[in-house]
């Protein structure tokens, strides 16, 4: 599943792709995501969780960022367009 192109997110101006940073076996997806979907802004770290995947490889997890790293990427990227 990793990398692959597996859900879509529709909004009122565009549907983004979605991909797996991980490989492994979606067992379930958040069934209340598809009456409300403007939850994943409003609280994507909490209800708005996507799918539960059972892992095919635990260690891929170690290679994630974090938030801080995360956030510090994305300051970069600005910075890089912007320039």
């Amino acid at each position: 599943m990793k990398r692959e192109n597996r859900w879509h997110r529709e909004s009122v101006k565009a549907v983004s792709e979605i991909y797996a940073p991980v490989s492994g076996e979606v067992l379930e997806a958040n069934p209340a995501l598809h009456d409300k979907p403007e939850t994943i802004n409003s609280d994507p770290h909490g209800a708005a969780w996507m799918v539960k995947i059972k892992l095919s490889n635990p260690a891929e997890v170690e290679k994630l960022m974090d938030s801080a790293a995360y956030e510090a990427y994305i300051a970069a990227k600005g910075k890089e367009a912007s320039a």
